[in-house]
Parts: C-alpha cells; structure tokens; sequence
C-alpha cells in the first residue's frame, strides 16, 4: 500500500483544526465579544437544527428519491448538483426560519443569528468532515507506521482486499486536497452566518421573500460547487466560492445598516 506523505498527514491535520478548532474558537469570541446580547442557546439551537434538518429529514428524502430514481442522479452530474443544492436549502434554510421565528424569537437579533449560523455550519464542519479526518489521519499513520497489516491479518482476504482498495486512495490522492477540503469548510461556515443573516432578516423584517432568497442561494452556491470542481481546478473553484460568500456576507451586512439607520437605529 502506497505510504501517505508528510504533505498529505499535514493536510489532514490542518483540515481537522479548520473543522474543530475554528467553530470552536469562533463560539467564544463572539459570545466574549457579544456578551449580554447573546444567548449560548442560540449556537446549540443552531446545532440542533442541522442535525435534525439536514442529517436526518433531508436523509430521508434522498433515500426515498434514490431508491425510486435509480442512478438517474449519479450518472448526470448536472441533475445531481441541481437537485443536491435544491435539497440542501429547502431543508436547511426551512430549519434555519423555523427555529428563528419560534425557537429564538425572544432574543432575536443580530448577534444571535450569527451565533446560531456558527453552531449550524460549525455543526457541520465537525460531523461531516471532521469525523471524517480523524479516520484518515488514523489510518495513515497505521499505514506509515506498517501496523495495518496486522489489523487486517483478522479477516479474510477478500474483506483485506476491500480495505486496502478503499485505503489506497489515502496515499494516491494530491497532498493538496487535503487542504482544500479545510479551506472548503471555512467557505461553508462563512455561508451559513451570511444565511443566517439573511433569514434573520426574513423574520425580524417580516418578509418571506429573504426566506426564499436562502434557499435560492443556498441552492445556487451549493450546486455552483460541485460543477465548478468538476469543470476547473479544486483551488480556483474555492476561491470564487469564497468570494461570492465574502460578496453576499458584505451586501447583507451594508443592507440591514441601511435598514437600521431608516428605522432609527433599531436592531
């Protein structure tokens, strides 16, 4: 089996601080710097709601999809991407206004939207990428190391012959992916505090149209991911991402000081 480089370990450990460390680090400055406007419920709200939404009602649709669908959606990328971010922000924005018009709506403001999208993308960024890289630094250093051998020395060699298959990619990928997938969380975060901006903006304004503009750009820029990997490098394509959310981040936040200003400066 291929070793995995130092350069490909490095990725990985870098990925998994970008998934643990920052949403952690990110709940304590802003609780520290918001302190007396922030409620903590507000990050486990926020936690809570992916899960529920986007782990398990929006699991649930897919299972009911495929199994009907077949590979229609694995053989088409375009379909699949439409249809993936389509889901993603049906379930998640509608679990994002939910739990800010019923769940939070007492201490609703500003300071608490943030919160809840760092406990929502942070969520995130720790169950399905961070689990994730635990498992591959474990079994890289086992691979290194040459202790795998006597792991899978337990079962048949079919069964070893799957594993090494599957761990293989470990050592063959480009070190490089490994650190776009850290960059691509800390893009993901950054969405979901400018989502949850805008939908906060749905529910303190009263107006629906900012709920159905989530979902529309949640859709778009999850969709806009995976054809943009498929058609440019790994790189470029999380530059633009990243851009486009800094852009949507600074146009939400310009609009709502416009709209506080007009308001008399109410929040």
């Amino acid at each position: 089996m291929t070793p995995v480089s130092s350069a490909s370990i490095g990725g990985m450990i870098f990925t998994l601080l970008v998934t643990v460390i920052v949403p952690i680090v990110a709940y304590i400055i802003t609780v520290l710097k918001w302190k007396g406007k922030v409620r903590i419920s507000s990050f486990f709200i926020g936690a809570a709601s992916f899960i529920l939404f986007a782990m398990v009602l929006e699991r649930i649709l897919h299972t009911v999809v495929f199994r009907f669908t077949g590979t229609l959606f694995q053989d088409n990328i375009v379909l699949y991407a439409i249809y993936g971010g389509l889901a993603a922000g049906l379930f998640e924005e509608t679990g994002r206004f939910l739990a800010m018009k019923y769940c939070i709506r007492d201490h609703l403001n500003r300071e608490n939207a943030i919160l809840y999208g760092i406990g929502h993308g942070g969520t995130e960024a720790i169950l399905i990428v961070g689990l994730t890289y635990v498992n591959n630094l474990i079994y890289s250093l086992l691979i290194n190391s040459g202790s795998l051998s006597s792991l899978l020395s337990a079962y048949d060699t079919e069964t070893q012959q799957t594993i090494i298959t599957q761990l293989g990619v470990l050592g063959s990928t480009a070190s490089y992916h490994y650190y776009m997938a850290g960059v691509e969380r800390i893009g993901a975060m950054l969405l979901h505090v400018a989502l949850s901006y805008l939908v906060f903006l749905a529910v303190r304004n009263r107006k629906i149209v900012f709920y159905v503009l989530s979902v529309f750009l949640h859709a778009v820029i999850n969709a806009g991911a995976v054809l943009l990997s498929a058609k440019i490098s790994v790189i470029l394509a999380e530059v633009i991402l990243i851009a486009v959310v800094v852009l949507l981040g600074a146009v939400l936040y310009q609009y709502d000081k416009v709209q506080s200003k007009a308001n008399g400066g109410e929040v």
